[in-house]
């Protein structure tokens, strides 16, 4: 029986890891960390049930196909997505169903409910043109892009709106600067600046809208502890605070892996860590890491846990509240390094779906702003600056005075971020999408040079963010079934 190691349990290790159990293969896989699910975690404060990392659950088949019936968990589609607070007093639900958010935003903003259809039908199209290239499989290897198919899906090209931002493409689709606002921020969905990332970006419009968002019953953490009971009934084995020393090389040949001082010999390894982290500590390569270096980084996170002591109305699983003025705020973020004085707020609030998160009658806030990579700021004054704009901002918009209801508090900022995940500079997602080629600046998910070295998880193609994670997986698992076939 062949022998595969991976390295790190976040979500694509634990996919990975179960994908290449189904083909036969021993595998064990090494977690530096004392729990498994990488950025996916959850934590339990004083009566409170927290996630701590992803809110959004899309393309649940992804998770399912790899389960057994009986481990697969209910999870419930989103009526209402999200629920979007603008400065001016106007609230947008955007219902999953498109003709409900289409009147919605009719009723709200004037703007004709064709309009956004229009836009979710070219979103649409973008998805079929680009998923099966960008997103299912993996472009770095040319017979599989050479195919008459991907010829067809070549010739509609001009379809992709790879020459014009995402804001550009919003401004010219729509006239209201609040549905503007509502569409660029998908940008942020992994950590891009929606005024340089390409408009193909808009394909995230439809895997909400079109595709349906989700929340699994008992949380996000679920995901990870299905999984993983998944992989033990396969025989996976886990090592938990077992950090991997080195990527055991002899003469330009991979051997396996160096833990703790012991050799683990294998034909196969795969790393699921932050692809910086992989060539500066686990198989140094200077010219690899300069190269990293120069590419822009993906924008970070600063998270307030609060436990609330009584439960608000007027909020939905999913809120945003925005900021007044969008790009200023990514000028702050991108380049000047700091958080904006007047952040977009991300409010979630998973009680609303399982109230036993929460004692009765209170809630479990995870509140969410956009934030610079960490390159030594003060963040303990940035830290605290901007819980007071939250704070001010949310009890204008919200007509409440909130530190009074915070019962239990917590604070998890980028270079937390980057001490628990391996992060490079905290940045969620690894390289930002803001340029044109930026999918192409991604480390593909195998070494021509190193046969047997494969790579998932959010750093790697295809990109960061659960199914984009979850499709690594896939495609390293599918590379590796070939090549034992050839």
């Amino acid at each position: 029986m062949s022998k595969a190691l991976v390295i790190g349990a976040g979500i694509g290790g634990i996919a990975v890891a179960i994908r290449l159990a189904r083909l036969g293969m021993e595998v064990e896989v090494y977690e530096q960390s004392d729990q498994l699910g990488g950025k996916i975690k959850e934590s339990r404060q004083a009566g409170f049930r927290f996630d701590r990392g992803p809110s959004l659950f899309t393309l649940p088949h992804l998770v399912d196909e790899l389960l057994d019936e009986d481990l697969r968990f209910p999870y419930r589609k989103l009526e209402v997505i999200t629920s979007y607070f603008f400065e001016d007093g106007v609230q947008l639900k955007a219902y999953a169903d498109p003709g409900q958010f289409a009147a919605e935003v009719e009723q709200k903003t004037g703007v004709k409910a064709a309009k956004l259809l229009d836009y979710l039908k070219q979103a649409e199209r973008i998805y079929r043109l680009t998923a099966p290239i960008f997103i299912f499989n993996s472009f770095h290897r040319i017979r599989k892009l050479l195919t008459w198919a991907n010829l067809l899906r070549a010739l509609q090209f001009f379809r992709l709106k790879v020459f014009s931002s995402l804001h550009q493409l919003n401004a010219k689709a729509f006239s209201d600067p609040r549905l503007v606002q509502l569409f660029d921020r998908y940008a942020t969905y992994n950590g891009s600046n929606p005024y340089k990332t390409p408009g193909t970006l808009s394909v995230i419009s439809h895997l909400e809208h079109e595709l349906g968002a989700y929340f699994p019953q008992k949380g996000m953490a679920q995901l990870v502890h299905s999984l993983a009971e998944q992989a033990r009934r396969l025989g996976v084995q886990f090592h938990l605070q077992a950090p991997v020393e080195r990527v055991w090389m002899h003469k330009g040949q991979l051997k396996g892996l160096v833990v703790q001082g012991e050799l683990k010999p294998a034909d196969v390894v795969v790393s699921d860590v932050d692809i910086h982290q992989f060539y500066t500590h686990l198989l140094p390569d200077q010219k690899r890491i300069r190269r990293m270096e120069k590419l822009e980084r993906s924008s970070s996170a600063l998270i307030f846990y609060w436990g609330m002591k009584k439960s608000f109305p007027k909020l939905d699983l999913h809120n945003i509240f925005f900021s007044e003025d969008y790009e200023a705020e990514f000028v702050s973020l991108f380049e000047k390094k700091e958080i904006s004085d007047d952040p977009t707020v991300y409010v979630f609030v998973s009680s609303k779906e399982n109230p036993d998160d929460a004692p009765e009658g209170m809630e479990n806030w995870f509140v969410m702003v956009n934030a610079p990579e960490n390159v030594g700021q003060d963040w303990a004054e940035m830290n605290r600056r901007t819980r007071q704009h939250i704070l001010t901002k949310l009890n204008r918009m919200l007509g409440e005075e909130l530190e009074e209801q915070i019962v239990f508090e917590e604070l998890l900022d980028p270079v937390k971020i980057e001490a628990e995940t391996g992060s490079f500079h905290g940045a969620m997602y690894g390289p930002s999408s803001n340029s044109l080629f930026a999918a192409f600046y991604r480390h593909a998910n195998f070494r021509r040079d190193v046969p047997g070295l494969y790579f998932v998880g959010g750093s790697v193609h295809p990109g960061g963010g659960i199914p984009l994670c979850l499709s690594s997986a896939k495609i390293v698992a599918d590379m590796v079934e070939e090549k034992r076939k050839s």
